[in-house]
């Protein structure tokens, strides 16, 4: 057996592991409980009201409920997939369900979109409730990806897999001077450049700020003058609707795949549902339907035991509506097949990549954005329909996450993007130029995670509140008696005194620089904390009210933990540390890469509050404090002490 066959089987194991533990935990926390112990743990909603029921596009049922357990947490999100379902029984049905995908979540309200094309009978019988549902499905394609990638011997897909671990040399092609791009930077072009030589893969290592998307969109545009349509994915919906904005802004013509609910409201009008409904086609389509299912109801009224005239009414009418059925088939895969003819970038998930529309797809190029974020084994899955991949990421940054730590130490968390970047390294190219962050702010990471090659561009000597404000402050919390603690349920870290203590800065700021003055410059604000918990006793801090400025902000300001925060910039940051013990533990603060987003998101202020005598414990955040005292940034907790 070769190294790369035992690479790949050890990474099938890996994924397999993760598999089990991810059903574990949510059997743990669904099978096994009741219905009280499910809605504690956030996995359920009951009951529910339904507020309005419409229908989207693709002529889907869409349903809006509401809870009344207004304070109870939860882990539903847009794009989750869920079960509908109501205590009603008859004799015919038990707790009937039906499922859907979740297009967002607010406050106590739910939009689910269904999955079938009916609306249940019973959605105003008894009381309704929703329950998370385990997603089997993406496991099945990445483990199916992986077995078929240990099977293939030969062929294009054989060596871009050997190319992308490293077991055959990347080649490029020698072509004539290549156009620079006038809205692009010299460090940006020569990535597009890069891309266009390479003959197999092409890596573009995107640190904060750099530009990566805008790189993408640049290449993407580019190579569509030498191929008719390209595919682009990346791990998230979110990262992939990105993608599609920007894309369609540049007048390409992009199909979003995908289910509807789990795509940004912005660009459904990128989806199959919605191209098919603008299709002049269309019409027809769904005259065809209904012609067939009003055959079939008409044929549904004759009875088995009825005569013999009455059998043979019933056939010739189920034999109409299959026929009408047959033809509906046969013109919807003429609609799909114009939409896919007309269409020049087709975006997905690297999990959606394996969707039945594009079943024995294959694409010139293939578009990888936030590689450093995708599983391994889902980024094979868009790998298998190209004949090259452009792999766009930062492996500085945060890893997928993972639900077996087991997994995740033994390099599960380890991505493609890492493996290529590593192993092809003059297929590589990292953008150097940053425009988000001052040179202050920019400077730790620059050195710590890029090598000190990343340059602030003069675009952010403007990047400041005001000419006398400081652009980064390191608040330090030790001897002030604040104390982390940790919640029972989640487990998760917290620190009362802290949590507080940073609300307080924040206002502090906005009473000093000025309210007015971030209203009338629309300047975000985000407050972030690695610890979920310290994210929800902070928005506790601020539902109380107490707070006039920031009250006042009301949607500039973002209060979440620090890994919702990847691929996003505020004008000002405000992080919450937490860890705080006589120990020096830091927990998984101690995953440096976290620290990295949290220290680049800021683009005009950045404050971090933190007990320095706990973090110092830890190299990476003693190098933190040298950089702060180097660069006189230092304050102490008692200089605040009016608050």
């Amino acid at each position: 057996m070769s190294d790369l066959q035992k690479e790949l089987k050890y990474t099938l194991q890996l994924l397999k592991q993760e598999w089990e533990e991810d059903l574990r935990q949510y059997q743990e926390k669904n099978l096994r409980g009741t219905l009280a112990d499910k809605k504690k743990e956030g996995i359920c909603w009951y009951p529910v009201v339904v507020k309005k029921v419409k229908i989207g596009y693709g002529e889907r049922y869409i349903v809006e409920v509401e809870r009344n357990d207004r304070d109870q947490s939860h882990s539903f999100q847009s794009g989750k997939s869920v079960s509908l379902f109501s205590n009603f029984t008859d004799q015919e049905a038990k707790m009937p369900r039906v499922n859907g995908v979740v297009n967002f979540v607010r406050k106590d309200l739910m939009v689910i979109t269904l999955t079938g094309d009916r609306l249940p009978d019973w959605i105003h019988d008894g009381k309704l409730g929703v329950d998370l549902l385990f997603d089997e499905a993406s496991y099945r394609e990445m483990e199916y990806t992986i077995k078929k990638l240990l099977k293939t011997e030969d062929g294009r897909t054989a060596e871009l897999r050997d190319t992308l671990l490293g077991v055959r040399l990347a080649e490029f092609s020698a072509t004539s001077p290549f156009p620079t791009i006038p809205s692009l930077n010299e460090g940006q072009n020569i990535a597009v450049e890069l891309i266009h030589k390479a003959k197999d893969v092409a890596i573009v290592h995107g640190p904060p700020g750099t530009g990566k998307t805008t790189t993408i969109v640049a290449a993407v545009r580019q190579t569509l003058e030498w191929v008719p349509q390209v595919l682009v994915c990346a791990p998230s919906n979110a990262a992939v609707d990105l993608l599609v904005e920007k894309l369609s802004d540049e007048g390409l013509t992009v199909l979003r795949m995908g289910h509807p609910a789990r795509i940004d409201d912005k660009i459904l009008s990128q989806t199959l549902d919605a191209k098919m409904v603008q299709h002049p086609s269309y019409k027809d389509l769904k005259r065809l339907r209904k012609s067939a299912e009003e055959y079939r109801s008409m044929g549904r009224k004759y009875k088995r035991n009825f005569g013999k005239e009455e059998r043979s009414q019933r056939k010739r009418l189920m034999d109409e509506a299959d026929k009408l059925k047959e033809e509906a088939l046969s013109l919807e895969s003429y609609i799909i097949y114009d939409i896919f003819q007309r269409t020049q970038v087709v975006a997905s998930t690297l999990v959606g990549a394996s969707g039945p529309s594009l079943k024995g797809m294959k694409f010139p190029v293939v578009f990888i954005d936030e590689a450093g974020q995708g599983l391994e084994p889902a980024t094979w899955i868009p790998v298998l329909k190209s004949d090259k991949v452009v792999l766009a990421g930062d492996h500085c940054q945060l890893p997928p996450t993972i639900k077996s730590f087991e997994a995740a130490r033994a390099g599960l968390s380890e991505t493609l993007f890492e493996k290529a970047i590593k192993r092809q390294p003059e297929a590589s190219k990292m953008l150097n130029l940053q425009y988000r962050m001052p040179e202050l702010i920019m400077g730790f990471s620059a050195g710590q995670f890029y090598n000190k090659e990343l340059e602030a561009a003069s675009n952010t000597l403007d990047h400041f509140l005001e000419p006398e404000e400081p652009v980064m402050t390191f608040i330090d919390t030790a001897g002030s008696g604040y104390s982390e603690e940790q919640e029972e349920e989640t487990l998760s870290t917290f620190n009362a005194d802290e949590a507080r203590f940073t609300v307080n800065v924040l206002e502090g700021l906005l009473q000093r620089i000025g309210v007015n003055a971030f209203l009338e410059q629309q300047w975000t604000v985000g407050l972030i904390s690695p610890y979920r918990a310290q994210v929800r006793r902070m928005k506790e801090l601020l539902a109380e009210g107490n707070f006039e400025g920031i009250n006042a902000m009301d949607e500039l300001l973002t209060v979440d933990s620090i890994d919702a925060f990847q691929g996003q910039e505020r004008d000002v940051i405000v992080i919450s540390l937490v860890r705080s013990n006589a120990e020096g533990e830091i927990g998984f603060l101690a995953d440096v890469r976290r620290m990295n987003v949290a220290l680049t998101r800021a683009k005009r202020k950045l404050i971090v509050i933190g007990d320095s005598s706990t973090l110092s414990s830890n190299p990476f955040y003693q190098d933190f404090l040298d950089y702060v005292e180097k660069n006189n940034i230092y304050k102490s907790v008692y200089e605040f002490m009016e608050f």
